[in-house]
């Protein structure tokens, strides 16, 4: 049914019949087929303002029109404080990439306001949204994809250098810069490593340290020449985790690596064993003599860090802090063998054979002994 709908001047002269004429509201609403209620909302709009009184269909009072003006006068205001905000790194950006932000955000802000803040034309977006997309944003797409598959295969903890080097192997052409707007513009930030230094306050016994041989010389010009060892340890609900890994520093391979529940010498001895294992060497806590004699036995001179001097260990702390940072950070792991499959996986299936390494020419390991023709 249609809803009744009143002028102005009937409401007047219904008024009337009541105020000036004495009709009772009851009378008054069965003459004019109206409802009692409504005639003495009427009746007490007019007692309070009669110039005012029913402005009309659509109308408002000047008081409600100076209120509804400051209403949007506030809502623009904050519109262009937060719109650069939220659109900062456009302002230096081509105008595709604002007429992108404006598009998406026009549900959240008037269209006019958007174009206003990021400057930019009104009939330049509208026209933008009636043609296709431009060759370079159809190219732009098509490396957007190629850039989050390869920051997602990475754990979320590639930046933009890693990326590009994977766009790249996937056959595009650009610079780096590009490769830092598109992650930019989709949000793509890598996952921060933390900065601070471990303590190192472990003692060594007096009869089996050995000089600092390696003295910070993190090259090597072929393999099996240095490898450098050392362990770390993750917390689980079961307690700790001690993980020992052994590293060549010809190609930052991870050639061995041990877990345990304790922290012994045979925690290290046992990547080592792996280690001499996988690179096919001839059989035959660091300080122990049974680490010693095995290291001995295998024609390996060992070479020792300085008590609290990490960065001795630096190549070492950073493949560490490396797996902290990308794969066992923000999680607690309720058993050892789960955070145990967990660093397994991360050297075998990702550290190893995939992860690009800036000082290999980002290769991977693996990758690089294959074409120096190791692997």
């Amino acid at each position: 049914m249609e809803r009744r709908k009143f002028s102005r001047e009937f409401k007047i002269e219904a008024v009337r019949l009541i105020r000036e004429r004495g009709v009772s509201v009851a009378q008054a609403a069965r003459d004019h087929d109206l409802h009692e209620n409504m005639l003495r909302r009427w009746v007490k709009e007019m007692a309070g303002d009669p110039a005012q009184a029913f402005p009309g269909n659509g109308q408002m009072k000047p008081e409600q029109m100076e209120i509804d003006r400051l209403r949007r006068e506030v809502a623009k205001l904050r519109a262009e404080r937060d719109i650069p905000k939220k659109g900062r790194s456009l302002l230096c950006e081509g105008s595709e990439m604002r007429f992108a932000f404006i598009a998406k955000h026009r549900s959240i802000w008037p269209v006019a306001w958007l174009c206003e803040a990021l400057d930019v034309s009104r009939s330049g977006f509208h026209a933008w949204l009636k043609r296709g997309p431009s060759v370079r944003e159809q190219i732009d797409e098509e490396m957007t994809a190629s850039i989050r598959a390869s920051f997602v295969a990475s754990g979320r903890t590639y930046g933009a250098r890693r990326v590009w080097r994977d766009v790249l192997s996937d056959g595009f052409s650009c610079g780096l810069h590009k490769i830092e707007r598109l992650m930019r513009a989709n949000a793509l930030r890598a996952r921060p490593r933390r900065r601070g230094l471990p303590k190192d306050g472990g003692q060594r016994l007096a009869n089996a340290v050995a000089p600092n041989v390696l003295d910070r010389q993190f090259v090597a010009e072929r393999p099996n020449r240095k490898w450098i060892a050392d362990f770390t340890y993750i917390w689980t609900a079961e307690g700790w985790l001690y993980v020992a890994a052994v590293i060549d520093l010809f190609s930052r391979r991870v050639v061995g690596w041990s877990m345990k529940a304790e922290m012994t010498a045979q925690l290290v001895a046992d990547a080592l064993i792996m280690a001499i294992w996988r690179r096919r060497l001839e059989p035959s806590q660091y300080t122990s003599d049974q680490f010693q004699r095995l290291m001995t036995d295998n024609g390996v001179t060992c070479s020792m860090s300085r008590s609290g001097n990490v960065w001795d260990n630096a190549a070492m702390e950073s493949f560490f802090s490396s797996l902290k940072t990308e794969r066992i950070g923000r999680k607690v792991y309720r058993t050892r063998d789960a955070a145990g499959a967990v660093v397994f996986d991360y050297i075998d299936r990702f550290y190893n054979t995939a992860r690009r390494h800036s000082t290999i020419g980002y290769l991977s390991p693996v990758e690089f002994e294959r074409k120096v023709g190791l692997a």
